[in-house]
């Protein structure tokens, strides 16, 4: 099949077309792939991550906040995908926990997406501190509960479910990103099996993350096709490897990595937000 696609693009001349779509924008396509493999591994195998990620390249490359969402929303409907299959062969998903997540992650993610769309820029860069702020406080829990050296039984916390997916539905759509931070974050503070949780993440991620590119798409378009295509192709060429780390890495240093990740982005948005 590629070699069939590789002879119709040369035989029909498309080859110049693709080059100069590829060499756009100071070759962001490559630069995007490159983001979209990296930023892939960390949120298939931690549960989150992929959007912070993107999303700060993409400030840092000026592309305006609604289409940085809308790009990274678009590619992460097929990333996501992908991980979920790859997560559910691999029995990390808790269907019970993906379901409650899920439906109230739409709503927000729909309400996210429609707010960003007609508010705008300086909107968008405002909740950024503030959502960071809160992460941050999750990874210096998640290390304080790993590195706890009292041999206390971890009681499982009740979480308010339905709240945490609608937050984490609104906040990942409005701001590009901060699911996996704020959702995967809240329930591996509260003593949930990191395993778990991050499949059904992932899957419930996967759901909310259609239901805002489809909103974007009606309310913007799709704008910068380099940006979705790099993103798409070097995450989805990862994400099943990323899965398989999920159920290989032991838990106590899946903490460990989780909470150091949580606590970097956070430091990073809230730098940004404060100096640049």
């Amino acid at each position: 099949m590629i070699a069939f696609a590789v002879y119709i693009i040369y035989a029909f001349g498309f080859s110049d077309s693709i080059v100069h779509f590829l060499s756009k924008d100071n070759h962001l396509f490559y630069w995007m792939l490159l983001v979209g493999f990296l930023a892939e591994i960390v949120a298939g195998s931690m549960g989150m991550g992929y959007g912070v990620i993107c999303t700060t390249i993409l400030l840092m490359l000026n592309v305006a906040p609604p289409i940085v969402s809308a790009s990274i929303h678009s590619a992460e409907s097929f990333t996501t995908a992908a991980g979920s299959i790859s997560h559910f062969k691999l029995g990390n998903v808790n269907k019970k926990l993906t379901k409650a997540l899920a439906i109230p992650a739409v709503i927000g993610a729909v309400i996210g997406a429609l707010t960003l769309s007609y508010l705008g820029e300086r909107d968008a860069r405002i909740t950024k501190p503030f959502i960071a702020a809160y992460t941050l406080y999750l990874g210096v829990r998640i290390l304080m509960n790993t590195f706890n050296k009292k041999k206390k039984k971890i009681t499982s916390k009740k979480t308010n479910i339905t709240a945490l997916g609608l937050a984490g539905g609104f906040i990942d759509s409005f701001g590009g990103g901060g699911w996996g931070p704020l959702v995967t974050g809240t329930f591996i503070k509260n003593g949930r099996s990191p395993r778990y949780v991050i499949g059904s993440s992932t899957v419930a991620k996967f759901i909310l993350t259609l239901t805002s590119a489809i909103t974007f798409v009606f309310t913007l378009g799709i704008q910068h096709w380099n940006i979705v295509a790099g993103l798409l192709i070097g995450g989805i060429v990862t994400a099943p490897f990323s899965a398989m780390l999920t159920s290989k890495l032991p838990t106590k240093k899946m903490f460990v990595v989780v909470g150091v990740l949580v606590i970097t982005m956070s430091l990073i948005t809230i730098y940004k937000a404060a100096f640049l």
